[in-house]
């Protein structure tokens, strides 16, 4: 009989012998399968068990949260990328992405920097119950923010807003911990001066690299206050950069921030493709948005009804998946932005509202799945979980 193709590759001979000797001992596995299984588990766990080691007060809004490893090593990450923690908080199991704002190269722990939002579920859960010795579930590292040698030129605009900051301390730690040929422009706005966070570290680092340019920028600082004030203008940036040329422009931070700053750019002639922007969240109030049914205010309430399951009510202004996960309702997560997909419902009657430029699909479009993250009930609903 004619050989197959298969049987000519190095260590074909091997591995049937080492078939065969599992048969003999009734052992039915696959030589290197659950090898390669430990491997890939180890760089894209499913989910971490994670122990707070410590609490770093930042500023008066905002602690830094040390996480260990409960179960193993951590994952390796790239500066940017972010892990997403999954609280239970009272009866709701919920998520929500941080941007981890340690460097690459620290593997014993995790920082995630939390600041507190007004009537946030999950910031004042951390910040005011989470204590040392307490573990908490996270996903493995994910991500599409973070610096690619390959496209984006050395030197980096970044413009971060608030809590905005933290994958960029990441970067800029990590540039500074391996000496990396990068120059970094980092624009901060804040409301006051003791909203910055990291700014004593901030200022330490841009004293002593010369590559590390550090401009807060202030909205409404105090008289004393000699730096840059107002809001992050195209004519700031411009004063500080020169020209805009072989420069890859970062931003991170609320909705307002991308609202002023990206036409802000424009004005700049900054090609779109020099603009890296990272996801965070869905508008906090969608019903100002473009598009938004005029009709419907925030408070009206739905009824969403789960195929197979049972009904509840949902308010037009809270994202469909709060709304399901306040009933106790799990629902996977990771991104809480549109990206991920992984919280996708399918619609079977009834609307919802999406923002403009919503990453789904088009085989979900077609097949009416939607992100729940990102989709706001603008009629009753029935939905496939």
């Amino acid at each position: 009989m004619k050989k197959g193709i298969w049987e000519e590759f190095d260590g074909y001979q091997g591995i049937i012998e080492e078939i065969e000797a599992a048969k003999k001992y009734r052992e039915q596995i696959i030589p290197g399968r659950y090898v390669t299984k430990e491997y890939v588990d180890r760089l894209h766990p499913a989910r971490l068990t994670l122990k707070v080691s410590d609490l770093i007060e930042e500023t008066p809004s905002t602690k830094t949260l040390r996480l260990t490893s409960s179960n193993g090593a951590l994952p390796p990450f790239l500066a940017g990328q972010y892990i997403a923690l999954y609280p239970v908080v009272g009866p709701i199991k919920t998520g929500r992405p941080y941007s981890i704002s340690s460097p690459p190269s620290q593997t014993g722990h995790y920082d995630i920097t939390v600041r507190r939002v007004e009537d946030g579920l999950v910031s004042n859960y951390l910040l005011d119950e989470i204590k040392t010795g307490d573990t908490i579930e996270a996903s493995g590292p994910s991500g599409q923010f973070y610096f690619n040698p390959l496209v984006h030129d050395k030197t980096m605009v970044c413009i971060a807003g608030g809590s905005g900051i933290t994958p960029f301390m990441s970067m800029i730690r990590d540039i500074t911990d391996r000496g990396l040929d990068r120059e970094v422009f980092l624009f901060y706005g804040n409301r006051t001066t003791k909203d910055i966070i990291f700014n004593d570290e901030l200022a330490h680092i841009a004293s002593r690299f010369g590559n590390i340019h550090f401009i807060p920028v202030i909205e409404k600082p105090a008289k004393s206050y000699k730096g840059k004030c107002g809001f992050i203008t195209g004519a700031t940036v411009k004063e500080v950069i020169g020209n805009t040329k072989n420069k890859t422009f970062f931003m991170c931070g609320p909705q307002g921030l991308y609202d002023f700053c990206l036409p802000e750019l424009e004005t700049l002639s900054i090609p779109g493709r020099k603009i890296r922007r990272e996801l965070y969240g869905p508008p906090t109030q969608i019903w100002k948005y473009p598009g938004w049914p005029k009709k419907i205010k925030a408070e009206t309430a739905f009824t969403v009804s789960v195929k197979g399951g049972e009904s509840f009510t949902a308010k037009a202004g809270e994202s469909l998946l709060a709304s399901i996960e306040k009933e106790g309702i799990a629902v996977p997560s990771l991104c809480r932005s549109g990206e991920c997909s992984m919280c996708r419902v399918k619609v079977l009657k009834g609307k919802v509202f999406q923002p403009a430029g919503t990453l789904v699909r088009k085989s979900d479009r077609w097949f009416g799945y939607v992100h729940s993250c990102v989709s706001f009930p603008i009629e009753d609903l029935e939905i496939l979980i």
